[in-house]
């Protein structure tokens, strides 16, 4: 866009080029790794031929294959951009679509895949402020489970989950104290869903027969398919982290809305979290994805309680630009402004930041200047939004400390 010839000006350079901090991201994959995953996933969550046959015939692929084929400066194709990508060294391609961003900190959820992703602090060469972590509990839940296991073989079941949850707990605090650690995240809408029981209650028979087959698994050496996946069990794991998160002033992530179809989807509405966000006052709630398609339940939410906030992220590139915008309307609706946040939800390729940046600052100034236009906002305030959303919120929120850095136009 060309901004000197924009009729809002102020309010373009902003959402264009204001700094950015990405506040729910993933890592990129190891160099070795770079063709792990179908590329398709850039833009859909689906698996099987609906990600490698379908995804592609959707407008945010087409809409996707012509922003990165003009970037890489190939043919305007889908198999194109996959193969002009294959000729360029592994930097090189992160650099490329890194760079232009002006995400100056990203904040990262390394529980996805972490085998094949990157460190922590590797990405710190592509910003300009310290890389943070965000800490998946569900994770740790797992793994503290794997290690038990393996330490003691002839203890009963029922007897070492005392040892989990103590476990647990330490765990969860020392992650809690450590500065590099902004805050946590649950998939427990991947796992049971977001109805969480709101009484805290030990986890029953049920639990107990998934840990006992996880143990079993771990002893005939098939770990990596160890997964809570039984309610009571993920439930407690989430009481626990909700309260350590409140006392440390750390704020708790959970996957909302958009996911692959190991979700059900009438069980993703962040509608079901309301009794366990009034059990929990003094804990951070981040709705992320936007909730979507649940953008506007999640945004009341964040009107009548004020521990709720509301991450506008992985619309961005999963929809099309009309849907985009709708979000961003959704959200506006009714959401306070300091209580809007937006992250790439970046994860495996360096296309995925590159995309979710370029597609949200247009939906961002495509919305806030239609306003402006109908005077239903001044660009001064607009502009102010652009700010909260992009930085603002999230220095505040994640207790960051940082200042916007200044790019050159």
């Amino acid at each position: 866009m060309d901004l000197a010839s924009s009729r809002f000006k102020r309010l373009a350079e902003t959402a264009f080029t204001h700094s950015i901090i990405d506040n729910h991201t993933h890592p990129l994959l190891q160099e070795k790794y770079r063709n792990k995953f179908p590329l398709e996933g850039i833009f859909s969550e689906a698996q099987g031929d609906a990600l490698t046959r379908d995804s592609i015939h959707t407008l945010a692929c087409y809409r996707a294959t012509k922003q990165l084929s003009e970037l890489l400066g190939c043919e305007e194709s889908w198999e194109a951009v996959k193969r002009k990508r294959d000729t360029m060294e592994y930097l090189d391609l992160c650099e490329m679509f890194l760079g232009p961003t002006r995400i100056q900190s990203v904040l990262l959820d390394d529980g996805l895949d972490n085998e094949y992703s990157e460190g922590i602090a590797w990405h710190d060469q592509f910003t300009s402020s310290p890389s943070k972590r965000v800490v998946r509990i569900e994770i740790v839940a797992q793994d503290i489970w794997k290690q038990i296991v393996v330490t003691d073989k002839e203890t009963a079941t029922d007897r070492l989950i005392n040892q989990l949850f103590a476990k647990f707990r330490e765990s969860l605090t020392w992650y809690a104290k450590d500065d590099d650690v902004v805050g946590f995240k649950s998939i427990i809408c991947y796992r049971t869903g977001l109805d969480i029981n709101p009484i805290r209650i030990w986890p029953g028979p049920c639990a107990t027969q998934v840990l006992q087959n996880a143990r079993d698994d771990i002893l005939n050496g098939q770990s990596s398919r160890v997964r809570f996946a039984e309610k009571s069990l993920n439930d407690y794991i989430v009481h626990i982290a909700l309260g350590i998160a409140g006392e440390h002033n750390k704020p708790i992530q959970f996957h909302t809305g958009l996911g692959d179809n190991d979700i059900i989807l009438s069980r993703s509405s962040p509608s079901h979290m309301q009794p366990i966000i009034r059990g929990y006052p003094n804990t951070q709630f981040i709705l992320l994805h936007s909730s979507y398609p649940y953008t506007r339940e999640a945004g009341y939410l964040t009107a009548v309680y004020p521990n709720v906030y509301l991450d506008i992220g992985e619309v961005f590139p999963f929809l099309s630009a009309s849907g985009q915008r709708e979000v961003v309307r959704q959200t506006l609706e009714l959401c306070p402004m300091n209580k809007v946040m937006w992250s790439t939800d970046g994860h495996y390729w360096p296309e995925t930041y590159y995309l979710a940046t370029l597609q949200a600052r247009q939906a961002l100034y495509d919305v806030l200047s239609d306003f402006v236009e109908k005077a239903e906002l001044s660009e001064s305030q607009a502009v102010n939004i652009v700010k909260l959303v992009l930085f603002d919120n999230a220095n505040s929120i994640y207790r960051l400390g940082l200042t916007p850095q200044h790019y050159d136009q």
